[in-house]
């Protein structure tokens, strides 16, 4: 007997299994329209008398601003390798020519680069495999259009780079707009892109003074909308290492904007979920901040203890790691106006029962500067250290965890026998009230019990 499901039961629809592919597409130029028209190879450059190459050059610009649909591997192949072939001679001739460079040129080099580079991205992280299997894609999406757009950076790059540059001209053409819409690329899963774009707004930045305030506040707008909007931009860690460049230029002492920039913006980087993707270069943005002004390690690592995380042991260890690299360059002042509440996480951390967190926390005792900087304030660290080493030093399951506690306690002892004493006695007196306290209440509620048993016989 057959079983005849309606057409609209849910169950009748046959759950297809979705399978990894490859992820090499067309993926960020939406709505493009292909051109009707195939190109023709124009002249070259070196070939031209000098006082035509001038317009030469703008005819390739102008050539060069012709798209393709590079998801069709096999259409318009011919004018595909007559554009990247003008591109390459383009290069080549700013490279290597002198005073090529005249005003009528800056506008169309813009306008080719804006319209081979600036186009729609699709959201970060909006792969349906990863939104509905929880699948993180081990491979990024690569852009298809690379053959073009790689040489189009390229020849951005090195017009920038020229000696026959001249920002005057080119601030009216390079201007807010163009550098808003340089930072949205950002965002593109090509980390070949992002590596290019990371090189030009470093070199924007430092040639273009009137523009430097206002990247910096659209870099902030970028990280704001990270944490407290979406959590997705795939550029984060190459504007990290713009800005830890940006950071060690800044005049000292530092202007409150970039203090408030650090409370405000950098450090609740350190709440995000994905931190281990741009964690390197968000810790040598906080060093830099140290080594400007180390009362600023005060405030860092009071952030620190305040976003530190509770259940991810992965994250745990990236913030202890970036502890150690504060702690190395920390003052001595600032040390001791923190060592309290800093030892008290350290100590958790310490005891953790994943053994690569703890473990991770006993290997700060590894490192000199902070050993001898712990030696100086033993008699506020160690009543908030001893206890739980103890303890741990018994009944911790991991058997290096064990070795590791019994060294640090054995170096202790060295550095200071009567303090550890005095600590150690303290803790057997409050161990004994502990125990006579329970002892009592155990007492009470069998007096209390016994009260009740005769009040009922009677």
């Amino acid at each position: 007997m057959s079983l005849h499901l309606p057409a609209n039961d849910p169950f009748y629809k046959k759950q297809t299994i979705r399978t990894r592919k490859k992820r090499l597409q067309e993926s960020s130029r939406l709505g493009q329209k292909n051109h009707f028209q195939e190109l023709e190879a124009l002249p070259s450059l070196k070939e031209t008398p000098s006082d035509q190459q001038e317009k030469l050059f703008i005819d390739k610009l102008k050539q060069c601003c012709t798209l393709f649909d590079f998801s069709d591997c096999v259409s318009d192949l011919k004018s595909k390798e007559i554009k990247r072939a003008c591109l390459n001679e383009i290069v080549d001739y700013i490279t290597v020519t002198r005073s090529c460079l005249t005003e009528n040129i800056y506008p169309e080099v813009i306008t080719m680069v804006s319209i081979n580079l600036f186009r729609i991205l699709p959201p970060a992280g909006s792969d349906s495999l990863s939104e509905e299997a929880g699948v993180e894609d081990e491979e990024p999406t690569l852009e298809a259009s690379w053959p073009h757009t790689q040489i189009v950076y390229e020849f951005f790059l090195r017009f920038l780079e020229s000696l026959d540059f001249q920002p005057n001209i080119a601030k009216k053409y390079i201007d807010q707009k163009f550098v808003l819409q340089l930072l949205e690329l950002f965002d593109s899963e090509d980390p070949r892109e992002r590596d290019f774009l990371k090189t030009i707004l470093h070199r924007i930045y430092g040639k273009f003074l009137g523009l430097r305030a206002f990247i910096r506040k659209q870099i902030n707008n970028i990280f704001l909308r990270y944490i407290y909007e979406f959590e997705r931009f795939n550029g984060l860690a190459e504007l990290l290492e713009i800005l830890g460049s940006i950071i060690n230029g800044f005049a000292v002492p530092l202007k409150e904007e970039h203090k408030v920039f650090l409370e405000r913006v950098l450090l609740p980087l350190h709440k995000t979920h994905s931190l281990s993707l741009f964690h390197p270069q968000l810790t040598y943005c906080v060093v830099q901040f140290i080594e400007k002004e180390t009362l600023l390690g005060e405030l860092i690592i009071k952030s620190l203890i305040k976003y530190w995380p509770k259940t991810c042991s992965t994250k745990e260890v990236l913030f202890l790691n970036e502890l150690e690299e504060i702690l190395d360059i920390i003052d001595s002042q600032v040390f001791k106006s923190v060592c309290v509440p800093l030892f008290k996480q350290i100590t958790r951390s310490a005891t953790s029962s994943h053994f690569q967190v703890a473990e991770r926390s006993l290997a700060l005792w590894s490192n000199e500067y902070v050993v001898q900087m712990i030696e100086e304030n033993l008699e506020q660290i160690l009543p908030i250290l001893l206890p739980p080493l103890c303890r741990i030093s018994k009944t911790h399951w991991n058997t290096n965890i064990i070795t590791l506690t019994y060294n640090l306690l054995k170096n202790l002892m060295d550095i200071n026998k009567k303090l550890c004493d005095d600590v150690l006695n303290t803790l057997r007196a409050e161990e004994e009230k502990l125990v006579n306290k329970e002892e009592d209440r155990i007492k009470l509620w069998e007096r209390l019990e016994q009260m009740s048993l005769e009040k009922q016989t009677k």
